[in-house]
């Protein structure tokens, strides 16, 4: 009885949050056009400061690791920084999210379930108009990607979901434990390092058992590695969605214990 009211309880909660998708998915949008309002060229910055960085570290990288397919390597490298820096800003932005909203969370009955969802919404938007410019120029290096784009359809929605529960449950934990704000930044620093970003998983060598312990890098690889090579790893494929999958359900629970909390916590 009491799991059935819970259940019920979340449902209500993620369909509520659904029904102003139209509200947060603006709100979203004009926080894109505010960011932007007085520049010439907008949005596009977003992607030009990613290309900027990938040409030099390409540059850079490729004469330090000696890499032998240079076009290959800038794909692989501009692949896995744009994705990287969308997914590290959700979670870099995350441990202060509902404490930034804290008058509006105290001052009205709006779903807290809402102010994940708007930014959400707002990383989507960065990640798709850096994703863009930096994907076309991409495709200078290796016009194969174009197609194998296509059937990485899988990959892109366990890459978005990911980029949901994963931040929404790291602000939930902010809320709660204020030292996450501190944290957060170290282990993405950490994780970063840890990563196979910007030199190939090969040159871990024994340490490359640590590549399966880091989800983060398991949601970038399993995106990047099927645009590149047009392949679909299907075990690794239901692993990210088995991990997403928890992850909702987990993160939805704790806000759903939390939520009567919350504007006493902020």
């Amino acid at each position: 009885m009491i799991k059935n009211k819970r259940k019920q309880q979340i449902l209500d909660i993620l369909l509520e949050a659904i029904k102003l998708r139209k509200v947060w998915w603006f709100t979203a949008w004009s926080r894109t056009e505010e960011r932007f309002a007085k520049t010439s060229l907008g949005s596009f910055w977003l992607g030009l400061s990613n290309l900027l960085s990938i040409s030099l570290l390409s540059v850079v990288y490729g004469t330090v690791f000696k890499v032998e397919n240079f076009n290959k390597y800038v794909v692989y490298l501009g692949l896995g920084m744009v994705l990287w820096s969308s997914i590290s800003t959700s979670i870099g932005s995350a441990p202060n999210l509902l404490i930034q909203n804290e008058i509006k969370i105290k001052n009205t009955n709006i779903n807290i379930l809402f102010y994940p969802f708007e930014e959400w919404s707002f990383q989507l938007h960065n990640f798709i108009q850096s994703f863009c410019i930096v994907f076309f120029a991409l495709i200078f290096f290796d016009k194969s990607i174009f197609i194998n784009f296509f059937i990485s359809i899988l990959p892109i929605l366990n890459f978005l979901i990911f980029m949901f529960w994963c931040p929404l449950l790291i602000c939930l934990l902010g809320v709660r434990f204020r030292d996450i704000y501190q944290l957060v930044p170290i282990l993405l620093q950490l994780t970063f390092l840890l990563s196979p970003i910007l030199y190939m998983k090969e040159n871990l060598g024994k340490l490359i058992w640590i590549v399966n312990l880091n989800p983060i890098y398991l949601v970038i690889s399993q995106l990047r590695d099927s645009i590149i090579d047009g392949n679909l790893d299907f075990p690794q494929i239901l692993v990210v969605f088995f991990m997403n999958f928890i992850g909702v359900i987990f993160s939805l629970l704790y806000l759903n214990k939390l939520r009567f909390k919350i504007p006493f916590l902020l």
